[in-house]
C-alpha cells in the first residue's frame, strides 16, 4: 500500500524526474501509435550462448560483472486470458492485481525515475526493453531485475515486426533475446513484437521458436506516447483498468513520470495492486 504521508514525496519525486526528463530526452526514443504488440513466456535458451560482455559500467576492474542466473519461471496456460491462440492480453479477473507494462526505450532518466517510483510506492512493473536500447544502456538490464520487476523482450531495432519477412522478424527476436540472456543469464520470460498490438500467426510461431511460448499484449494503452499530459494519461487508465489489466506504458516520456504517482494512488484507492506479468498470470 501506498502510505498517505509517502504520496507528497513521490509526487515531488516525480515532479523532479519530469524536469530532468525534459531537459535531457528531448530526442528521446518515442513510438508511433502503433508500436506495441504482444508478448510471452519462457526461459530456454536459442543457440550457443555469445560472448562474455566487457567492460560493463560499473566493473571497477574493467572486467564483465558475473551475470546473476534468472530462476526458471511458470508459464501461463496457452491462450487462457485471450481469444487469440497464445497471446495474453490480461490476467484472471478474479484477483485484485494488475500488470504496468513498460516498453523498454529512451531517456534511461525516465526509466530510472519510473522504476524509483514504482518501488517506493511497493508497486512492481514488467519492462519488454528493446535490444538495442540495451545495447546502450546496458546496465539497465540488471537495475531493472534488481528492482524485482520483470524483464522481457520487445525486439531488437523496434521495426514493424508483423511487415518483416520471416527471416527478418526471427532475427529481431532473436537479437533481442541474445542481448538479454548475455546481459542476465535469461532471454526473459515475456516477448512483446514491436509496433502492433498482436503478432501475426508468424510472429507469434516465430517467438515460440526462439523460446517464448506466449505472446504479451494488453487491454489497457494508455496512451502515453502521444504526450497528451499527465492527468490524460492518469485518466485513460483510470476508466479502463479492472482487476487483471495489462497496461501499456512507455519509458521516454516525461508525461509518464508525471502521471505514474496518481496511477498507483488510484490503483490502491480501488484495492488493486500492480504487480509483475509473472505473478499476474501464476
Amino acid at each position: 500500500m501506498i502510505e498517505t504521508d509517502r504520496r507528497g514525496a513521490l509526487r515531488a519525486g516525480a515532479g523532479l524526474a519530469v524536469a530532468g526528463a525534459l531537459a535531457g530526452c528531448a530526442g528521446g526514443a518515442g513510438s508511433a501509435r502503433g508500436a506495441d504488440a504482444a508478448g510471452s513466456a519462457g526461459s530456454t535458451g536459442i543457440g550457443p550462448a555469445p560472448a562474455p560482455v566487457r567492460d560493463r559500467p560499473g566493473s571497477p576492474s574493467g572486467r564483465a560483472t558475473p551475470s546473476r542466473k534468472a530462476a526458471p519461471r511458470p508459464a501461463p496456460a496457452p491462450g487462457r486470458y485471450s481469444g487469440l491462440p497464445g497471446q495474453i492480453t490480461h490476467g484472471p479477473r478474479d484477483r485484485p492485481r494488475v500488470a504496468l507494462t513498460f516498453h523498454g526505450q529512451g531517456d534511461p532518466a525516465t526509466a530510472r525515475a519510473l522504476l524509483s517510483t514504482a518501488e517506493n510506492a511497493g508497486a512492481k512493473v514488467t519492462v519488454l526493453a528493446v535490444g538495442s536500447w540495451l545495447d546502450a544502456h546496458p546496465e539497465l538490464a540488471r537495475r531493472i531485475l534488481d528492482g524485482g520487476h520483470d524483464l522481457g523482450n520487445h525486439t531488437q531495432r523496434h521495426l514493424t515486426i508483423n511487415e518483416l519477412p520471416e527471416a527478418d522478424a526471427y532475427a529481431e527476436i532473436t537479437g533481442c533475446a541474445e542481448r538479454l540472456r548475455r546481459l542476465t543469464g535469461s532471454i526473459g520470460t515475456w516477448f512483446r513484437p514491436s509496433r502492433a498490438e498482436t503478432a501475426t500467426p508468424l510472429v507469434a510461431r516465430l517467438a515460440r521458436r526462439a523460446g517464448y511460448p506466449h505472446v504479451l499484449s494488453y487491454d489497457v494503452d494508455s496512451l502515453d506516447f502521444t504526450s497528451p499530459g499527465a492527468p490524460a494519461v492518469t485518466r485513460k487508465i483510470a476508466a479502463e483498468v479492472r482487476a487483471g489489466s495489462v497496461v501499456s506504458l512507455h519509458f521516454g516520456y516525461a508525461d509518464t513520470v508525471a502521471a505514474l504517482p496518481a496511477v498507483l494512488e488510484d490503483l490502491e484507492r480501488r484495492g488493486l495492486r500492480a504487480v509483475t506479468t509473472t505473478e499476474l498470470l501464476t
